[in-house]
């Protein structure tokens, strides 16, 4: 069945992954993939977010009474918050109230923020022990005995964030301890801000399930011979070519997930978003003559609406071929020249090319991009669902804190 939002390839040469059929390979794909679409329908499974049995441990009727405002600032960090604000950046036209994202400690930032009380604040951490977000809240000095304008999602446990909503009658909404911040986008993490953005829920889980069906064959693919190359350990760099801007905030999502997903072990792939075609007249060379170290996820998108470049008299005679071109068809044609050229050398790369700018498509590589990354992962014998390392961080930083 032909995809109407999103065409998907692959062209990684089997010299890369070794050319000898992997048939234990094959088959622990198809056991894997099985538990997975298996266990999903379990409340408790890390994926049950993607179920169509799935439901919200909320009543979305209790959020009519936020409707009100017309500005919401969401803060959290990382998977907390990068989904949402993927999603309001690849819909933004559709989007009518104004949103803003806190996913650092930047003072200028928080001080810039004008009439609170006019404001939504959603804030999001799913330890509710984020140093990062809970510093945020408390600098933003908006917290009052039944505040009217304070969403907080975490776990519901004996947790800072969950206490202060306890002990201050603030509007809690519990965070699924079982799913990851990463892979949460498809939880009310990222459903509530679908419906404040006033998207359709529905349609963004629409097509989330087809990797399963009409999508397996290049979910196959793709997962055994990343596996294999990240075994390996020499192809080490995933660089994002994106040419669809309203695409990038999603690559700052999928970035996180890949990157503490599966660097682990003193292995993984480092994925690095390189905006182009700006890019090519900047990193292009190193790209493409420097070390074969790099597999290329390109994103663009078939439908550009852009005005053509107007015939004038003024223009050299040595332009002429931009006639009446689009600076859509000039985007194109520079992206199929470099896949031109990556054929050529025999570089690895894939691509993503977006039909449609919808909910649907958004679901669609959410969903895929968390079944890919965890395939990989349970091929390659590790863990994808934990971060050690960050853990780590966290208690040394709350160490030298309370010193």
């Amino acid at each position: 069945m032909k995809n109407k939002n999103i065409t998907y390839k692959n062209s990684i040469s089997s010299s890369l992954t070794g050319n000898k059929k992997n048939d234990k390979f094959n088959k622990e794909f198809k056991k894997i993939l099985y538990e997975i679409q298996t266990n999903l329908d379990y409340p408790g499974d890390f994926f049950y977010t993607l179920s169509k049995k799935f439901k919200l441990n909320f009543n979305i009727k209790n959020l009519y009474k936020y409707k009100k405002f017309k500005s919401v600032i969401f803060v959290g960090m990382g998977g907390s918050i990068l989904g949402s604000e993927a999603i309001y950046s690849f819909l933004k036209k559709k989007i009518k109230k104004n949103f803003s994202f806190i996913n650092d400690i930047n003072v200028e930032k928080l001080q810039k923020i004008k009439n609170k009380s006019k404001k939504l604040f959603i804030i999001i951490s799913k330890s509710g022990n984020t140093i990062e977000t809970i510093s945020n809240f408390l600098t933003l000095g908006i917290i009052k005995k039944n505040a009217k304008n304070i969403i907080l999602i975490s776990e519901k446990n004996n947790n800072p964030l969950y206490l202060i909503s306890k002990k201050m009658k603030l509007h809690h909404i519990e965070h699924r301890k079982y799913v990851g911040g990463r892979y949460s986008v498809m939880s009310e993490v990222g459903i509530i801000a679908t419906i404040f953005m006033g998207l359709n829920i529905n349609k963004m889980r629409k097509n989330i399930l087809m990797h399963f069906k009409s999508n397996k064959n290049f979910l196959k693919d793709s997962t055994t011979k990343l596996t294999k190359i990240y075994q390996k350990n020499y192809y080490k760099n995933l660089i994002f070519l994106n040419y669809v801007p309203q695409l990038e905030k999603f690559l700052f999502w999928n970035q996180q997930l890949i990157a503490e997903s599966l660097g682990k072990k003193n292995k993984g792939f480092l994925p690095l978003i390189s905006n182009v075609p700006k890019d090519h007249h900047s990193l292009l060379q190193l790209y493409l003559s420097g070390p074969k170290d790099k597999i290329f996820y390109i994103f663009s998108e078939e439908k550009i609406k852009s005005p053509k470049i107007k015939n004038s008299k003024s223009m050299d005679v040595r332009l002429t071929f931009l006639k009446n071109k689009t600076l859509g068809q000039i985007k194109k044609a520079q992206k199929n020249a470099l896949i031109m050229n990556l054929k050529k050398n025999g570089i690895p790369f894939r691509e993503f090319r977006i039909k449609n700018t919808n909910e649907e498509t958004l679901g669609e590589l959410f969903s895929y991009f968390m079944i890919e990354t965890a395939i990989i992962g349970k091929l390659a014998n590790i863990n994808p669902f934990d971060q050690p390392a960050v853990e780590q961080i966290k208690e040394n930083t709350k160490k030298l804190l309370k010193q």
